[in-house]
């Protein structure tokens, strides 16, 4: 690092250096104010490090020429490494910006400040993660301001799935578009491990042609045995890391979503949030249930108002999904259908023992299709999609006996490679995102 009376002066390899980035690499120069010199440091060291070999669904899916927008997601789906990847694929360093507010810079500098000083020297792109740990109960009133201060500017925002970017006395609503980051799918998880890359298929595409789009990917692939290992091991991109202690990692991970995510973003006390861990222990035994709501209550010792609450906060943790009745039904505003996990990993974390293969199924099959489509609880079979198609998840040995009787209704079925007609792999589920 150079420095000089007014400036700090940083040079690192950047492809948006030279047009001939292929032939040969350039050095590029960044100039700031000391002032954020620490911040510059793991700027630099974040892009050097950043692998851009694999890249999450939502890349595509993004406008990144949004003046204003979140990325939200629940710890551990790779919000950071989606801002950096974009930063490091498509932009000038010296013309983009990456900070984020835990750290500790922040605990005496205010945000505002920062942009201002960072315009001031060229920065038009500002990437800004883990709004939701900023010091200051102030974050959205800031980029509001920013957001006015600087017409020109391009700002990119990650947090919390707990966040509601929308609440708050700084109205973000008409200004910022929000995007959840989820884990992997099943077709991630396969490209992931280097086995195979597969294009995303559309469900519709997947109710019609499902024996030739399987017969392409088995031909090559043993993939029941994969799909067994995504189920235990493969939704948080972190797995790789260190898989023998993954399933420690992912209880350290529920432990500091609800001791320090939601205290963040949400006013929770202490006792509060040792109910929601005694409410999250008590339904990962049971799931998926149909709630009885005065019971449970009893049970965890919240009352019937809070309770509903509480679930409401594990879904947006993504430590829960909770499958609703369709909203013509005056229960959709009162109590859920069904309690699942949020996803199969945490079934086997969080169940141990009492992890069932009928609940791995159905945990599967909502977990994966909630993010293309509106899933709810039908009054036949198990799910309703996008209010048209019927499904009933089951092992290969499923009959349509409970739908045989209604249009657009499918078997969802395990233990198999490849399905006929209206019985389709459960596995290929996994490949609509």
């Amino acid at each position: 690092m150079i420095y000089s009376n007014r400036i700090f002066e940083y040079t690192f390899l950047s492809k948006k250096c030279s047009s001939q980035y292929a032939k040969s690499l350039y050095l590029c120069t960044f100039k700031i104010y000391p002032l954020v010199e620490t911040l510059i440091n793991t700027y630099r060291k974040k892009i050097e490090q950043t692998d851009n070999e694999f890249v999450r669904y939502l890349m595509p899916n993004v406008n990144w020429d949004n003046r204003l927008f979140a990325v939200i997601g629940a710890r551990g789906t790779g919000k950071t490494t989606l801002l950096l990847q974009y930063i490091k694929q498509n932009l000038d360093v010296s013309q983009a910006f990456y900070m984020s507010l835990d750290d500790l810079y922040f605990s005496t500098n205010r945000l505002v400040d920062v942009v201002r000083k960072l315009w001031q020297e060229g920065v038009t792109h500002f990437f800004i993660d883990e709004v939701h740990k900023y010091p200051y109960d102030t974050w959205a009133q800031e980029l509001k301001n920013i957001y006015d201060s600087y017409p020109q500017a391009k700002v990119a925002f990650s947090g919390s799935s707990i966040l509601n970017i929308y609440k708050g006395n700084a109205d973000l609503s008409r200004r910022a578009i929000s995007y959840e980051l989820f884990g992997l799918s099943f077709r991630e998880f396969l490209e992931f491990e280097g086995i195979k890359k597969i294009a995303t298929i559309s469900l519709d595409d997947l109710l019609k042609n499902h024996v030739s789009i399987a017969s392409e990917i088995i031909r090559d692939l043993q993939i029941l045995p994969l799909f067994r290992k995504y189920l235990q091991s493969g939704y948080f991109p972190y797995y790789k890391e260190d898989l023998p202690t993954y399933r420690l990692r992912l209880l350290n991970t529920v432990n500091a979503v609800l001791e320090t995510d939601l205290p963040a973003v949400e006013k929770v006390e202490f006792v509060t949030i040792q109910k929601l861990k005694r409410l999250l222990a008590v339904i990962s035994g049971m799931t998926p249930f149909t709630p009885n709501m005065s019971q449970l209550g009893i049970q965890v010792e919240i009352q019937r108002s809070n309770l509903l609450k509480s679930l409401e906060l594990l879904e947006r943790s993504r430590l829960l999904g909770l499958l609703r009745n369709p909203s013509k039904n005056l229960q959709y505003l009162s109590k859920p259908a069904k309690i699942f996990l949020d996803n199969p990993n945490l079934a086997y974390s969080l169940g141990e023992n009492n992890t069932n293969i009928g609940n791995l199924r159905e945990t599967f099959f909502f977990n994966q299709l909630r993010v293309i489509g509106k899933v709810e609880d039908a009054t036949q079979g198990d799910f309703i999609v996008n209010d048209k198609y019927v499904f009933e998840v089951g092992g290969s040995g499923k009959k349509f006996t409970q739908i045989a009787d209604l249009p657009d209704s499918y078997l969802a079925i395990d233990d198999a490679e490849m399905g006929f007609g209206s019985k389709i792999p459960l596995w290929m589920f996994g490949l609509l995102y």
